[in-house]
């Protein structure tokens, strides 16, 4: 069914937003063969990062909305990497979370879910994925979270 991805976004109140330019020497996208891999996405609106910080002293639930917000600039740079078509997605391959985090913070799992759980709200069971998640000690422009991902295409 032809744009059934967009008429979830829309369903799901996501709109996506202009994508935020790349900070430094890399491209936001790479597609080869079946796979679309999208380089790490900071919780930028507007194009300023929204999600500042570190865990602990942000909220869990702060930086779970700065993890969703990760996914959509990820959905933004994979609707580019389909030719604007993310009905092409054949499944969510993998994501990785890394969170800013103090060194006694052990909650990231927590954290990465506000991301995943978004990428099955958005493609269903073929959003189901592997994951990796870490805690480092800073990120690009303070951002509390950064999250990249890996999806087949058809």
């Amino acid at each position: 069914m032809a744009d059934s991805i967009e008429r979830r976004l829309a369903d799901l109140g996501i709109v996506l937003p202009e994508p935020m330019a790349p900070i430094a020497n890399y491209v936001p996208w790479v597609v080869t063969g079946s796979l679309a891999v999208i380089s790490g996405q900071v919780p930028a609106k507007d194009g300023k990062i929204a999600y500042t910080g570190r865990l602990p002293e942000q909220s869990i639930e702060y930086a779970v909305e700065a993890a969703r917000t990760c996914f959509i600039n990820v959905l933004v740079h994979l609707k580019a990497a389909t030719g604007g078509d993310l009905d092409r997605v054949r499944r969510v391959v993998r994501l990785g979370g890394f969170i800013s985090a103090a060194p006694e913070f052990t909650q990231h799992a927590l954290v990465m879910n506000g991301a995943s759980d978004m990428a099955v709200e958005v493609f269903g069971d073929l959003g189901r994925h592997a994951r990796a998640t870490i805690g480092v000690p800073s990120l690009p422009g303070n951002a509390i979270v950064e999250v990249e991902g890996l999806f087949e295409i058809a």
